[in-house]
């Protein structure tokens, strides 16, 4: 490629990704969708502004060598342990039910065999890219259905990697119809991936620990790419996918202490060269056979469409879920996926595709992408009041009378909790996030679900015989009603309360409440880890923050007889300032006198 054609066209490319993907973004598509855009518009179908695509087809390539590396870098065994039982149940029922009946659906249509297992297994794979962040833009992650989205699409990134690995031994020697690869082929290949899992724990962490001490970012970053782009070199040598050697690079690194750096040294690369492998997709997109051929495309998008529709709804079912958050979780997964394009690509170039045939699924696929945001609003529209029924209060187990009671089992209730738990302490904790009990009960907590401002429910709890009440809700005002209940039913009772602010710690102490604040004794701690950096010492500087924690309870209390007044609580602020000011300086005079 001459310098002058290759200025041109990575101003074409960089111009068409600028302008197409904050359009695809703003109409809530996905940058994804934004890049095949561009690609088909300056593509042969439409523009032909780029002569020579298959030499940016061939540099692409490396963008999805970057993704599956860091791919690899996130799904540390740790990680998929704890989420076991959904990612390796319900994501591998979705993989492999939808690519057999798939591929089913591929030989009724006359393909052959190898064809439809590779046609299935690509096409049962959805888009990470694109239903990541239609549940992060809908705030649904956390929701039933964006859960198990979540599961399966981990699931789908795991299994592209044996797909992957598949299509070239499917090709294998250009094996006859019917035979099967040479086994020595692939005990050669099971070798070599062997050695590259061996090597890389012996050779990886010191190779990484040599660049780190260099203290020079592009040495770092040159190792990293040399492992990535090495690895994939190596397994490609005998005949097996790039892409997987790169996963495997990625694996092998992702409990290693350099990850997070490793990461972001990839991730700009890995942007760039995936946004361009995507727009490499898009010029490929042939989208005159949707004039030309406009019923066997709609038939290929609807065939795909319907059945991993069916199994998801099936599959969400199965794992308890109610038909409404059913329905959305086929929306959100039914489309065809980004790996789909790279396994159909790789199959091309091991002649088990035909071009005329991949080229038909490519603009099924992308079609099915740009369906995904039509499919999720129709969902919303049609099924606005199909939600999932409220679960009834938990009966609260009355064989056992606790210490304390704990309203609220968030992020500050827990570790209360954990405490209490090291100290053999009895509790009873009340959540009203059933999403939060059920995760908390996994890990043995006798915690149980109900409105903590109830006073039944905490008769239930044994209000009357515990010797502490804890609230430690999220919610400010939940907060605030959960105290006045108690201080109204049991005054006596010594109750302990979260306060995340100090207009909120005022209302609490109003009601009798023992506050601490959330932020306060953290922001105290990283205060004298600050005071020290500065080259202060650590008796000093635990010496002034203790001084400086003394102060704000005075002011506090101080403060809490005035605070619904707001020009004295401003005054009282002012003169405290003045005071702080002069503490110090006190102090720093007496630290100078006692030196001289």
């Amino acid at each position: 490629m001459e310098t002058s054609s290759f200025l041109q066209y990575s101003l074409v490319l960089l111009l068409a990704a600028v302008i197409a993907v904050p359009l695809a973004k703003r109409a809530r598509l996905g940058a994804v969708l934004g890049y095949l855009a561009a690609g088909a518009l300056i593509g042969p179908s439409l523009l032909n502004l780029i002569g020579n695509a298959d030499e940016i087809a061939q540099i692409s390539e490396l963008g999805v060598i970057l993704m599956l590396f860091v791919i690899g870098l996130e799904l540390s065994p740790q990680r998929l342990w704890l989420m076991r039982r959904q990612v390796f149940g319900w994501g591998t029922a979705q993989v492999v039910s939808s690519a057999l009946a798939l591929a089913a659906a591929s030989l009724l249509l006359g393909i052959g065999w190898k064809t439809a297992i590779v046609v299935g297994l690509a096409l049962a794979l959805s888009s990470t890219a694109i239903g990541l962040q239609i549940l992060s833009e809908r705030k649904e992650l956390h929701s039933g259905h964006g859960r198990l989205a979540f599961a399966i699409l981990l699931l789908q990134d795991v299994a592209a990697i044996p797909i992957l690995a598949l299509v070239p031994l499917l090709a294998a020697r250009h094996a006859t119809a019917g035979a099967l690869p040479d086994v020595l082929y692939v005990l050669r290949e099971v070798l070599v991936i062997a050695a590259v899992i061996v090597g890389g724990r012996l050779l990886l962490r010191p190779l990484f620990r040599s660049a780190a001490r260099t203290q020079i970012p592009e040495v770092f970053t040159a190792s990293t790419l040399l492992v990535v782009l090495g690895t994939a070199w190596l397994l490609h040598q005998v005949g097996v996918s790039m892409s997987l050697g790169a996963f495997l690079a990625g694996v092998l690194l992702a409990d290693s202490e350099y990850r997070h750096e490793i990461e972001a040294r990839v991730d700009p690369f890995k942007g760039l060269l995936l946004g361009l492998f995507f727009i490499s997709v898009g010029m490929s997109v042939n989208l005159s056979l949707l004039r030309e051929q406009p019923f066997l495309i709609a038939t290929i998008l609807a065939v795909l469409l319907v059945i991993k529709g069916i199994v998801l709804v099936a599959i969400a079912r199965l794992a308890g879920e109610s038909a409404a958050t059913a329905l959305k979780l086929a929306a959100v997964l039914s489309q065809g996926g980004e790996f789909a394009f790279v396994i159909l690509t790789l199959a091309v170039q091991n002649t088990l595709i035909d071009p005329q045939l991949h080229q038909l699924i490519v603009v099924a696929i992308t079609l099915s992408m740009a369906m995904t945001p039509i499919l999720i609003s129709a969902c919303v529209k049609l099924l606005p009041a199909q939600s999932k029924a409220p679960r009834s209060y938990d009966q609260i187990d009355d064989t056992e009378t606790p210490q304390v009671i704990i309203a609220g089992f968030g992020r500050f209730g827990q570790i209360v909790a954990r405490v209490l738990r090291a100290n053999k302490i009895r509790f009873t904790a009340i959540e009203n996030s059933i999403e939060q009990v059920e995760i908390s009960r996994r890990f043995g907590n006798r915690i149980y679900y109900g409105d903590p401002t109830r006073s039944d429910l905490l008769r239930a709890a044994h209000i009357d015989k515990v010797e502490l009440f804890i609230v430690a809700t999220d919610d400010p005002e939940a907060n605030i009603r959960t105290a006045r209940l108690v201080r109204r039913m049991y005054p006596q009772l010594k109750v302990f309360a979260r306060a995340r602010n100090r207009q909120h710690a005022f209302r609490l102490m109003d009601l009798g409440a023992l506050i601490e604040r959330e932020t306060f004794h953290s922001s105290l701690v990283l205060s004298r880890r600050v005071l020290e950096a500065l080259g202060m010492s650590s008796e000093l500087a635990a010496q002034r923050v203790a001084a400086f924690r003394e102060f704000d309870e005075k002011l506090l209390a101080e403060q809490h007889l005035i605070y619904d007044d707001e020009a004295a609580i401003m005054q009282n602020s002012r003169e405290a300032q003045r005071d702080l000011d002069n503490l110090f300086e006190a102090d720093i005079a007496g630290e100078k006198e006692s030196q001289t």
